[in-house]
């Protein structure tokens, strides 16, 4: 089922608001051949042997999800570029400036995000993530060689850059690292199984799929009792500190989305629901009482399933013009 998210997503051209803090952002555009999702295929195709590094050109628009050495030499006027890098939900990401060379008092620029943007909108957003929008952003020609190594808080970061003379450019080095407790995650794969847990800690984690889904949730703990509710207008978990919620829209944001669903009080079992949505966003809401934990797997909804309505599905929330 092709989705306007996904669409949007494979069709990325950047473009960089001249800005700075809340105000800078890109925009999805039509990229034509430079499919960042075709790239993060072929990336998954490749076997590496152990101890190879992995090296190539970067693309004005890529996408990588493996570890290696990139490196990017303009041969026109570049001015709106971009590479996201993923990695699995339970993996950190650092970028390493190896070699930079941009005239910075020109107008040139390489920053790296923590996290991904599109279309002027964030993952993780500004309400889930711990570091301010400004502080998100690591720009080389701020701190130069003072900050030659950035970690992402979670297993998505993107570069973004502007290189005006040809012959100029830089390279990075990308490598992963163990998250023991992942938070705010966006998947790889429109398919999979993952058990998201937070350890007696104030926050707010989610769980991106950027494709319409069946989502089973087969074990929630949050120190309460038993219960499910469908989200209503004057319902839902208002009041209880420790929930998840179930969130669909055609944007990257989750505070953006339609909230669908709320799971306020643990059990175990199933509770399986479709959600037709561009994007699918479990979110859990932790007040630092409990170790909080939540078990579900998921699956792309087909044409067929979209047809089939039942009790528990909530597509319709989706549609086009809701």
């Amino acid at each position: 089922m092709p989705s306007a998210f996904q669409l949007q997503c494979h069709l990325v051209l950047i473009f960089l608001a001249a800005s700075k803090g809340e105000t800078r952002y890109l925009e999805v555009r039509d990229a034509g051949e430079d499919d960042p999702f075709l790239l993060l295929s072929e990336d998954l195709k490749r076997e590496l042997s152990a101890g190879q590094i992995y090296r190539r050109s970067l693309r004005c628009i890529d996408m990588l999800s493996i570890e290696g050495q990139f490196s990017f030499t303009a041969d026109q006027p570049q001015l709106h570029c971009a590479t996201f890098f993923i990695g699995e939900p339970e993996e950190l990401i650092t970028v390493h400036y190896d070699f930079v060379n941009i005239d910075c008092q020109g107008g040139d620029f390489l920053k790296v995000f923590d996290g991904w943007i599109l279309k002027g909108e964030k993952f993780p957003s500004s309400l889930d993530h711990p570091l301010t929008t400004s502080q998100r952003y690591a720009d080389f020609c701020e701190t130069g060689s003072i900050q030659r190594s950035i970690r992402s808080s979670q297993n998505v970061a993107m570069i973004f850059f502007r290189i005006q003379q040809p012959g100029n450019g830089f390279t990075v080095t990308v490598k992963k690292s163990s998250n023991l407790f992942p938070c705010n995650v966006i998947s790889q794969t429109p398919s999979g199984r993952f058990t998201m847990v937070i350890p007696h800690q104030h926050r707010n984690c989610s769980f991106s799929i950027i494709y319409p889904v069946v989502i089973k949730i087969s074990d929630l703990i949050l120190g309460h009792l038993n219960g499910l509710f469908l989200k209503k207008p004057s319902a839902g978990c208002a009041g209880v500190g420790d929930f998840v919620e179930l969130l669909g829209g055609a944007g990257l944001d989750p505070s953006k989305m339609f909230p669908l669903a709320d799971l306020c009080h643990s059990f175990h079992g199933s509770a399986q629901m479709k959600i037709g949505c561009d994007n699918t966003v479990l979110r859990m809401v932790s007040s630092g009482k409990h170790v909080n934990r939540v078990t579900f797997e998921y699956h792309q909804l087909d044409l067929q399933e979209a047809e089939t309505r039942k009790e528990n599905s909530i597509e319709e929330f989706c549609l086009p013009g809701i």
